[in-house]
């Protein structure tokens, strides 16, 4: 029998702060090259399908539903966004003072606060109606949800009206909210929500970065087989 000490000799070296990290990779690397065998398999078996042409000997090629749907699991680009499909109504928008987003959630159109109101108030100006009507067409005829969300920069606001920067973005928010319905879209598909100074999309360390936080956004969010 082997002794204590020679016992420890022979045993595999153990390595400080070993894992199994490797595993995971190792587990989508195998993963990968399963998925990319059953490809293979499907076009060899039933899934290709050449025919030549007697002269010109030109060739088409013929994939099986079951090849397609390999193909796409090795590509693998993830979830497709809720607003699939989306973008082309809104690809002919050309308002000065909106800008246009597409994100995971859906297509954010973004108006600057200086469109819609004076500096500290949540009246909606002639202007800001102005521009709202001309987005009437588009939103009367999106069927999903629209999220109106107001948002400021970081400079503190202490009005009798508006005690702080959410009470301002909130009334903003909703001020755009009833115009909207006005307009004819429908009240059941509109929400209103206040951010204050918490989602800037520039720095506030700047008078140009300010302004750009300063805006009231929606949000169009359309779920897939909506359409």
């Amino acid at each position: 029998m082997l002794d204590r000490g020679m016992r420890d000799m022979l045993a595999p070296p153990t390595v400080e702060g070993d894992s199994d990290g490797w595993l995971m990779s190792y587990l989508d690397v195998l993963t990968l090259l399963i998925t990319l065998f059953v490809l293979l398999l499907s076009l060899a078996g039933n899934g290709l399908a050449i025919q030549g042409s007697r002269h010109g000997g030109d060739s088409a090629a013929f994939i099986t539903p079951q090849a397609e749907a390999a193909a796409r699991m090795v590509a693998g680009s993830g979830l497709k966004p809720r607003h699939d499909g989306l973008q082309p109504q809104f690809s002919g928008l050309d308002i000065e003072g909106i800008s246009m987003a597409e994100g995971q959630q859906g297509i954010t159109l973004r108006i600057d606060d200086n469109l819609l109101f004076s500096s500290g108030q949540a009246d909606l100006t002639s202007q800001g109606r102005e521009v709202l009507g001309r987005l009437r067409e588009l939103l009367q005829s999106f069927d999903g949800d629209v999220s109106v969300e107001g948002h400021t920069d970081s400079i503190p606001i202490a009005t009798a009206r508006f005690p702080s920067n959410w009470e301002l973005s909130s009334a903003r928010a909703i001020a755009v909210l009833r115009y909207l319905a006005e307009l004819g879209v429908d009240i059941e598909r509109l929400r209103a929500v206040g951010y204050a100074e918490t989602r800037p999309l520039a720095s506030n360390e700047t008078a140009e970065g300010r302004a750009e936080n300063r805006r009231v956004e929606l949000l169009l969010k359309q779920e897939l087989g909506a359409q």
